[in-house]
């Protein structure tokens, strides 16, 4: 009689991917919290910086597809494939959407 979900460690994801996405995380916010907004890191890789907002998007969006993609496989598990899809993908557009809407309703004020 299984009518509840398992919250047994040996149901959930794999720790090492969770604590590669709290890496991510804790980069991300600590870059911020020092006033790096844009990311200069990342100018190595992609030729320059990216804002924070979008490695987060990015980073949310990562996720909820390794969920859909691999299913019972994924090392990302927190509830079903569908809740934690949808949450991820839907989290990571959500930001996307919020930051680049920054551009339209206040181009010409902010970003000059």
């Amino acid at each position: 009689m299984h009518n509840h979900p398992y919250v047994s460690e040996a149901h959930e994801g794999k720790p090492w991917f969770e604590w590669c996405v709290l890496g991510v995380v804790a980069v991300i916010t600590l870059l911020v919290a020092f006033g790096y907004t844009m990311v200069p890191v990342m100018r190595f890789v992609f030729g320059y910086a990216l804002p924070a907002t979008v490695i987060l998007a990015v980073t949310a969006i990562i996720t909820g597809l390794v969920r859909l993609i691999l299913q019972d496989k994924s090392p990302w598990k927190v509830r079903s494939v569908a809740f934690d899809s949808f949450i991820g993908i839907a989290l990571g557009i959500g930001l996307l959407i919020t930051y680049f809407s920054f551009f339209g309703l206040f181009g010409n004020i902010f970003f000059r």
